[in-house]
């Protein structure tokens, strides 16, 4: 009788491929990050919007390690940064956490610079992630989580296809204290 288990991905199936650039609809392309884009992240993280969501700013100093930290995060199977470009300018990032190999699985983040919001960037760079993700590298499940009052990243979630699985109640700390949060899901299909 055949087992219903999925099969684990073998460690190393991240770590032996060389991180891709991943182009998306029009204009869109992720791409690994580049020193050259410690501005951007300051400029990210300095940003309201972003800092209310993700509960940090950077430095210069802090953006040059966090940029130079992703090619070790794909190495050790743990994580994947990209740098969201429209026209080669960045937009924006999105990543692979908490990657679970074993598990075929992983969280997303993403955020939009200022410039770059109201034109679904997010959303189109999640659904390019989603397909390479589950095509190349064989993930069976990514998970989406955000505070339930993030409605913008409820929409990207939802036009992505992740369905909202439920809410994690006290799951995260923000500036101003414990959020709930929403899970939403996608699972690789047949």
């Amino acid at each position: 009788m055949p087992s219903l288990l999925t099969p684990a991905l073998p460690a190393g199936t991240l770590a032996a491929l060389t991180q891709p650039s991943l182009d998306g609809d029009g204009a869109l392309r992720l791409r690994p990050w580049r020193a050259a884009d410690e501005a951007a992240v300051v400029a990210a993280y300095a940003d309201p919007d972003i800092q209310r969501w993700h509960c940090r700013t950077m430095t210069g100093a802090e953006a040059r390690g966090w940029i130079r930290r992703w090619p070790a995060r794909w190495r050790a199977e743990t994580g994947a940064g990209w740098a969201v470009t429209e026209a080669g300018a960045v937009a924006g990032q999105i990543s692979l956490r908490r990657v679970d190999l074993a598990e075929a699985l992983a969280e997303v983040s993403y955020w939009v610079l200022p410039h770059a919001r109201g034109r679904r960037v997010a959303g189109r760079a999640l659904a390019t992630l989603t397909g390479w993700s589950f095509r190349t590298l064989g993930l069976h499940r990514i998970e989406v989580c955000h505070s339930t009052a993030n409605l913008a990243s409820c929409r990207v979630a939802q036009r992505a296809g992740y369905q909202l699985e439920g809410t994690k109640r006290g799951e995260a700390r923000h500036t101003d204290g414990w959020h709930d949060m929403h899970l939403h899901a996608r699972v690789a299909t047949p």
